[in-house]
């Protein structure tokens, strides 16, 4: 997906992640079928989705932070390229936390 239609809550995701959102859009939001495709019972699922909702809602808070903005913004103008950005992105975070 080209980084200028990625939705900036979406760049912060793990590949298993844009999977599982994925799976879940294909069997129309039942958390029933997908506990039956990852063969897990439906209260690991909801566990999962709500981890996946937490995740999509702290990227979003952290989105307003003026250095990842900068770094998305370089992206976008292709002076940066993505991964790049996802590693300095992924560092400064990890600084901040520290």
């Amino acid at each position: 997906m080209p980084v200028e239609v990625m939705p900036e809550w979406m760049a912060g995701l793990e590949e298993e992640d844009v999977e599982f959102i994925r799976k879940f859009l294909l069997a129309s939001g039942s958390l029933k079928e997908m506990a039956g495709a990852y063969g897990v019972t439906y209260p690991t699922v909801r566990l999962r989705l709500d981890r996946l909702i937490q995740k999509i809602r702290l990227s979003e808070e952290q989105a307003a932070d003026p250095y990842v903005a900068l770094i998305k913004r370089l992206v976008v103008e292709d002076k940066l390229d993505f991964d790049t950005a996802k590693l300095l992105i992924g560092q400064y975070r990890k600084t901040k936390e520290e």
